[in-house]
């Protein structure tokens, strides 16, 4: 072994290229100016292929000026390739201790790779291999010191995605209590602060006690000194923990809050769209914003009831040591005040959710009115969306009105009780202490007033908590309804991740939507090779917008099969089938952003030539060129400051950045002016060089340039062709040409007008 320690990722001889698939694959694609980046790309690509997973060149863009793909964009490479993948600092030793036999990639200083392939732990040396080396390239033993010179720690694990991991849990009230428990170190420490803090609270009740019953009775000045200095060192130490315990239920809360946020957001973007579709937008978004008031109850009203809990362990022996008589007249109180309240638990939880509902009512109001604030003004719809309004918050005033009023007649009736345990019990006590020859002095009263105060507090507030139990229960409810829903979680993260090419083929392919009565396609059959251009056409209703939902994974309960490439679109992995897929719809929304970041908002990491490129293909440069600041022309929310036909070729530059092998346009060039849409017809060929191209649209004139167009009509395929072959053969779609083109051949037109159905001809 030589002396000079030399970097197993360098790649130095010219022959390793021929020797190593994964270098030949860099070199195709284009990946050939720096021997570190081949490395570092190989490294990750043999990792992958010892899970059984091929990475997928092509997904990943480098940015021209990286000297190498730095770890956060490996990582998002690797686990879009379906793998678990985590960037981490580890040294010489933990490698070392490491018994798994799969590769650990080294992120090297240069900017390469090595991995670790084997240990040999009786020499302490690491055995490396080097990626851009031959397949029976020998492995290279280095130690630690060697080591250290090419390498400071950066470390890539990457492992196989648990495939057999059950499903999420379900959102309620156990899954928010384990978030809470998981943070038992703070609570650990809220609750010995608690204590602590509850021990120097009866310190002043004990000393106040002892003012009474002995300074006032023997002068004792001195002894008044000393408990001076003991108060206001207790108080001091006190405060103090006071406002650690408070700053710890902060941190609990805040942690508690984003957790609850990641999981709702997660939750959220994994339901379908149809079920989006069906639900109205204010809401879920109401009812999703209830788990606040959850988390409220979690780290307010039961911390303090978990706090109190430990106070009455503390206190209710000391009141039962000063007088067992009024202690347990205290205990009676509080037990009264919570059968009060259980009586009443069942009518507010019901009032409490008919509340909630009142109140998605009346935010779905809100949010629609707002989203559709265009055609309110434009139709004059104020006074007709203020009246539903207005409905809406009288309802929901009623409602809590009923509400306030079933909610004070247990505060009424429990008041006298929660008075007897402030003050009663005292009087009580002064009573006891007059009339009867117990050993209870006036001291033992005024402590027993300070301790009472304290001890029933807790014991009104853990029978009150019943109340806030309920309502937290109703909200959680109303959580549940919207997350713990069937969604596509499983679909987005398994499956397989082929590499498209972009044939498609439905057999038999029937669907129908939820409730309708006929479907919307019925047994369809079709098959188009790759790179094929495909529009399609058909009366409104034909299952044109449907065959692309379907492509789109949107529906996935058909019968019959969808193939891409011969795989069966189930088995495919949703995520990857979208990515791999552009799409641009009729109406598309875009981001409040800069231009530049709305067209590279599926891919972030590519860089201002990409997107510039991908503009220029769609017909959008010339325009995005004479905008305030051009590519960064910042577009606001329902981008008021473009037209129509700017937004679409937006969009379609959008979904051709990430280079997808089958683009489908859905209506794309419907919203666009005559001279931006012939732009895009011009370009119409550029698009579709080297991918599969489906389009929907209605000017039939914009598919004269497509290799075959498919009729549709009731969920069926009538016929597939040329423009000219079906000019000729088919009958709807002649009458759908000439329909459009009436100048071509009027004769032609109104003689096959005569003879279509009288769907058709509109009767």
């Amino acid at each position: 072994m030589n002396d000079t320690p030399r970097n197993p990722g360098s790649g130095e001889t010219s022959g390793q290229s021929a020797a190593n698939p994964d270098i030949a694959a860099l070199n195709d694609a284009g990946i050939a100016t720096s021997p570190q980046i081949q490395a570092r790309l190989a490294a990750i690509m043999f990792t992958a292929r010892y899970h059984g997973v091929e990475m997928n060149i092509e997904s990943l863009r480098l940015r021209p000026d990286e000297p190498a793909p730095s770890p956060p964009v490996l990582v998002e490479w690797l686990r879009e390739a379906g793998l678990w993948a985590r960037g981490v600092p580890m040294n010489f030793r933990q490698l070392m201790k490491v018994d798994d036999p799969a590769p650990i990639v080294l992120l090297l200083d240069d900017g390469g790779a090595a991995m670790v392939v084997g240990r040999n732990r009786e020499k302490q040396l690491l055995l490396l291999r080097d990626p851009r080396g031959g397949a029976y390239d020998p492995v290279i033993a280095v130690d630690e010191l060697r080591l250290k010179q090419v390498w400071s720690g950066g470390v890539l694990l990457v492992r196989a995605s648990r495939s057999g991991v059950e499903g999420d849990p379900p959102v309620n009230m156990a899954l928010l209590a384990r978030l809470v428990w998981s943070d038992k170190l703070i609570l650990r420490d809220i609750a010995i602060s608690s204590i602590t803090i509850t021990i120097l609270s009866l310190v002043p009740i004990l000393l106040v006690m002892r003012t009474i019953s002995s300074v006032l009775q023997y002068h004792s000045a001195a002894t008044l000194d000393l408990i001076i200095v003991i108060l206001f060192t207790v108080v001091i130490f006190e405060a103090l923990l006071s406002w650690g315990r408070k700053m710890m239920e902060v941190i609990l809360a805040a942690k508690l809050d984003s957790r609850l946020n990641l999981i709702i957001f997660d939750r959220l973007m994994a339901l379908p769209i149809e079920f989006f579709e069906r639900q109205r937008a204010g809401e879920l978004t109401y009812k999703v914003q209830q788990v606040n008031r959850v988390r409220e109850f979690l780290t307010g009203k039961l911390m303090n009831t978990f706090i109190d809990v430990m106070m009455l362990c503390i206190l209710l022996p000391v009141t039962f040591y000063i007088n067992a008589t009024l202690a347990w007249t205290v205990l009676v109180a509080a037990a009264l005040i919570a059968v009060i309240i259980a009586i009443f638990l069942r009518p507010l939880g019901a009032i409490t959710g008919r509340i909630i509902m009142a109140e998605s009512g009346k935010g779905s109001v809100l949010v629609e009115s707002i989203q559709g604030i265009k055609t309110v003004k434009a139709l004059a719809l104020e006074s007709s969306r203020s009246a539903d309004w207005d409905r809406r918050v009288a309802e929901v005033a009623e409602l809590q009105i009923e509400l306030g009023q079933m909610a004070n007649w247990p505060a009424t009736l429990t008041m006298p009780l929660q008075r007897y345990c402030s003050y009663g019990a005292v009087t009580l006590g002064a009573y006891i202490a007059l009339h009867s020859n117990s050993a209870l002095d006036a001291g033992s009263v005024a402590g027993f007033m300070l301790l009472g105060g304290r001890v029933a507090g807790p014991l009104v507030s853990l029978a009150s908590v019943m109340e806030d139990v309920q309502k937290a229960q109703a909200s959680i409810e109303h959580v549940a309804w919207v997350l713990n829903r069937p969604n596509e979680k499983q679909a987005l993260t398994h499956g397989l991740r082929p590499r498209f090419e972009g044939a498609i083929e439905f057999d038999e392919v029937t669907f129908k939507y939820e409730g309708a009565k006929t479907p919307a396609l019925d047994k369809m059959s079709f098959k188009i090779p790759a790179g094929t251009m495909l529009g399609l056409v058909g009366r409104s209703g034909s299952g044109k917008s449907t065959v692309t939902r379907l492509l789109q994974g949107i529906n996935r309960d058909y019968s019959g099969a969808i193939k891409i490439d011969g795989t069966d679109m189930r088995e495919i992995n949703l995520r990857h089938l979208r990515k791999s897929f552009g799409m641009v719809l009729q109406d598309n929304f875009l981001f409040r952003g800069s231009v530049r970041d709305n067209i590279i908002s599926g891919r972030p990491g590519l860089s201002f030539e990409d997107a510039v490129s991908a503009a220029r293909l769609a017909g959008a440069e010339e325009f995005i060129e004479r905008l305030p600041n051009g590519y960064d022309t910042f577009i606001q929310e329902g981008s008021p400051n473009l037209s129509g036909g700017q937004k679409q070729r937006l969009a379609i530059a959008r979904a051709l950045v990430s280079n997808p092998k089958v683009l489908i346009l859905d209506e794309a060039t419907s919203a666009l002016d005559p001279e931006s849409e012939a732009l895009v017809n011009a370009n119409i060929q550029r698009i579709g060089k080297g991918r599969t191209m489906v389009i929907v649209s209605h000017r039939l004139s914009s598919l004269l340039d497509c290799d075959l167009i498919m009729v549709l009509d009731r969920g069926r395929t009538i016929d597939i062709g040329t423009h000219h072959e079906l000019v000729e053969r088919c009958a709807i779609y002649r009458h759908l040409w000439f329909q459009q083109n009436r100048h071509l051949d009027p004769e032609g037109f109104e003689n096959d007008a005569k003879n279509s159905p009288a769907l058709t001809q509109g009767r």
